[in-house]
């Protein structure tokens, strides 16, 4: 058996005692109504030729359901050639796809990432299947496994996924929303063998190879073995891990160039003129109140913070930023090169534009056909002029749903602000000196909170929405959702640190003449600046969402599986001992205990959203790819351990890369350079200091007193107490030239460094062709291989 369908009855006893309640007759039509829904749909099964085998275990409150189901050879044959399913033609010599392990291997270096792992899949030139070529294809005389176990659950599936239980105009079509109106609890493909390993000296199952070398904490620092993945899984699947498992390799030069930077941070705090002027001054600098009420406050209190932000904001921060915005180029660069030699190696290189069907669900509503002009096929179709009227009317919900993060935003500003100037006034000295870290650290907590709630809200929106523009195939609607979902969640996760790194403390006035929204005193940088403010930001939120994250993934799962199991086993009734074991460890059974698969969105979104981080911010945080590479090796595992022993088998899915989130990594990169030039030139005290060292002492002695004005006269007249602030302002409260000349070299150099680094990326980008040589050298082979030996069958051909 290949698939199961599950669904819950109550017992005939409990169901007349239940008959006796109000609401017994609307309980008793809902469930008729689902029995109707159930014959019709399962005859219509029956009659497409599908085998069933039902199993059932009794309970106290509920009896469970299970049929399990399989496609006889013909059933088989008919669909592989409707859905082009491709079937070996041709052996192929087993050819290593690793560049690290080629390196390696010519450096005469032993590989310890290299592990031997049994049941290695083998390559062969492929075909789309034709029934009436059945001969020319290897393994024809063996039907029972002919066809992989993941094309027979894509066959079983789409049969599914398309078959009619009432009125096509009622959209009463589909397994899918038979299990949304619960007329079927469950329907998934079964697992293998169970994931622990045998103890006698047994072939291992491809299960059981996974989970013993791919999903055991002790192969942390091993090659994944992607084509095994591939094979129980599904190209969707193995690109996800293909993607994650290279990321993480690249992290590694980035999170030791950052440690390198950070540590360069170290050395130059204890040296630096200005934070021992600070921290020597004493009494010499008296700052204006942060507040109406505040009080006065010596320069020299901030010493501590001041340091700290030293670690981050100085001379390597440039080179870093520059560095990262090269390395997310050649990241790039690099993965299209794997991806491309993993579609070809895969054979789905052509998956997107030729192959790829229309959705089960898009078949079963659209309300024309119209021929396809690539294939010549007839296809379901839906007028891009409704589908365009459709995704507007979408895109206005999402301003919407955007402009309430922005509301949200602006509470938590204010939020900041109020307990600042609360804190400060509150004669405290120690809620004096750390008010503006208390509210920016509780603030970014606040925002952490604010964001997990609304994501909520919003996925189950975008859901609704990417179903009602009925996009043709899958790739197109997981696309359409994925732009939606991440536009939300670019906006939530980084809303934050861009008001701290672009805007807080920009718009701040002078003593006298302060700024103000909604009656409340704009925010200022602490007085170490806002670089630190932004590093804590950045840790609070990148760090925080990652070991939530990750707890979320260990505990949540089990924590669900651990409550399935005990409902599922605690309503069983005492039969006979033997027949109760016998259920309890039927493979079905264990299966529909296992958690629902539902998707990768959120795996990919929450690495993407860590590259934006890593990329966007990193002249703030160079220890940033640091965490995420310790984040990332864990991640690998954690994920690994759920898709095999956690999650019930997902559907097969064939994918030609990553899909839309390469064209959002690419985006995140451009943004990253544009990002990291303003954060210098306007957040970062480096311009200052170069701007200082050569036009008034190369030492930097008194650079602090140069980056102070004096308060206005008529603030000194009303408090009758002279007072420094940041800024550079005279008395009267104008700018100063130094400020015109600075503004003018900080556009300069936001200039000077787009255009450098963005010229060498391109550069990269020009110099490193998307597909390997040997990947085109395969390709035209192939092709030539197809004429000589399919010439008659008109048949295109590939490897796998």
């Amino acid at each position: 058996s290949d698939f199961v369908l599950v669904w819950e009855t109550i017992p005939w006893e409990l169901s007349r005692q239940q008959g006796s309640h109000k609401n017994g007759d609307l309980q008793e039509t809902s469930a008729t109504i689902h029995r109707t829904w159930r014959k019709k749909f399962l005859d219509k099964l029956h009659a497409a030729g599908i085998r069933m085998e039902k199993h059932m275990t009794r309970g106290e409150k509920k009896v469970v359901h299970y049929l399990l189901l399989s496609a006889p050879w013909s059933v088989l044959c008919y669909y592989a050639e409707e859905l082009q399913l491709h079937v070996p033609l041709q052996a192929l010599p087993r050819q290593t796809s690793n560049w690290s392990a080629s390196v390696l291997r010519r450096l005469g270096i032993p590989n310890l990432m290299a592990q031997e792992v049994p049941n290695l899949p083998l390559d062969y030139y492929t075909c789309p299947f034709k029934a009436n070529k059945l001969h020319w294809f290897l393994g024809s005389n063996q039907p029972d496994t002919f066809f992989s176990t993941t094309q027979r659950h894509q066959i079983l599936y789409e049969i599914l996924a398309t078959t009619q239980y009432g009125h096509s105009k009622e959209r009463e079509v589909g397994v899918d929303r038979l299990l949304n109106e619960n007329v079927f609890t469950a329907a998934f493909p079964l697992h293998e063998a169970r994931s622990a390993i045998p103890r006698r000296a047994t072939p291992l199952s491809q299960r059981q190879v996974l989970f013993q070398y791919w999903a055991s904490w002790g192969k942390w620092s091993k090659y994944q073995p992607l084509d095994h993945v591939r094979k129980y899984f599904g190209e969707k699947v193995a690109f996800y891990f293909a993607w994650l498992g290279f990321y993480t390799g690249w992290l590694l030069p980035a999170a030791v160039v950052g440690m390198v930077v950070f540590i360069s941070g170290i050395f130059l705090m204890f040296n630096d003129v200005p934070s021992q002027e600070i921290c020597g001054s004493e009494d010499q600098y008296w700052m204006c109140p942060l507040c109406k009420t505040c009080p006065y406050w010596q320069l020299s209190k901030i010493c501590s913070t001041f340091m700290a932000g030293r670690l981050f904001d100085h001379g390597g921060t440039i080179f870093f930023s520059i560095f990262m915005s090269l390395w997310a180029v050649l990241f790039l660069e690099f993965w299209k090169r794997t991806n491309a030699s993993l579609a070809h190696h895969w054979d789905c290189s052509e998956f997107e534009d030729i192959e790829e069907r229309p959705r089960p669900q898009f078949t079963a509503m659209a309300p024309m056909t119209i021929i396809n002009p690539i294939t010549g096929a007839e296809e379901p179709y839906f007028p891009k002029r409704s589908r365009l009227h459709r995704i507007l009317a979408g895109s206005m919900v999402i301003i919407i749903m955007i402009a309430v993060v922005v509301m949200f935003l602006v509470s938590v500003i204010l939020y900041r602000a109020v307990v600042a100037i609360f804190l400060s006034s509150s004669g405290h000295f120690w809620f004096v000196a750390s008010a503006s870290r208390i509210a920016s650290i509780t603030g970014s907590v606040m925002n952490l909170i604010f964001i997990l709630i609304l994501s909520k809200i919003y996925i189950s929106v975008a859901h609704f929405l990417t179903k009602w523009e009925m996009h043709r195939t899958q790739t197109k609607y997981e696309d359409a959702f994925t732009f939606k979902v991440f536009a939300f969640q670019f906006v939530t996760f980084y809303s934050s640190p861009v008001y701290v790194a672009f805007f807080k403390g920009k718009f701040v006035g002078y003593p006298g003449s302060y700024e103000s929204f909604l009656g409340v005193r704009n925010e200022e940088c602490s007085p170490g600046g806002c670089f630190i403010e932004l590093a804590q930001e950045l840790l609070v939120i990148m760090v925080g969402k990652q070991i939530i994250n990750n707890v979320q993934e260990v505990a949540i799962p089990k924590l669900k599986c651990w409550w399935r199991k005990h409902k599922l086993l605690s309503s069983k009734k005492v039969g006979k001992e033997g027949e109760s074991v016998l259920v309890e460890q039927a493979p079905w059974v264990m299966d529909h205990q296992l958690l629902v698969f539902e998707g990768l969105f959120d795996e990919y979104l929450e690495m993407v959203l860590q590259f934006g981080f890593i990329t966007i911010f990193v002249a703030a945080c160079p220890l940033a790819p640091l965490f995420a590479l310790l984040n990332n090796w864990v991640e690998i595992r954690l994920d690994a351990h759920k898709f095999v022993c956690d999650y019930r088998r997902p559907v097969a899915e064939r994918a030609q890369g990553i899909g839309i989130w390469f064209s959002i990594l690419e985006a995140i990169t451009h943004l990253a350079i544009i990002s990291n030039a303003f954060l210098i030139a306007f957040t970062s005290d480096f311009l200052p200091r170069v701007y200082y060292k050569y036009v008034h002492d190369s030492s930097l002695q008194g650079y602090v007193n140069f980056t102070l004005a004096y308060a206005p006269w008529d603030f000194v007249l009303q408090s009758n107490t002279t007072c420094r602030y940041r800024a550079f302002r005279d008395q009267d409260g104008n700018l100063t030239l130094t400020y015109w000349q600075l503004l003018a070299i900080r556009l300069g150099f936001i200039i000077v460094f787009e255009h450098v680094v963005f010229f060498i990326g391109h550069v990269i980008a020009w110099l490193v062709p998307d597909i390997p040589e040997s990947v085109e050298v395969k390709v035209k082979r192939e092709r030539y291989l197809a004429k000589e030996a399919l010439a008659e069958n008109k048949v295109g051909c590939g490897s796998s």
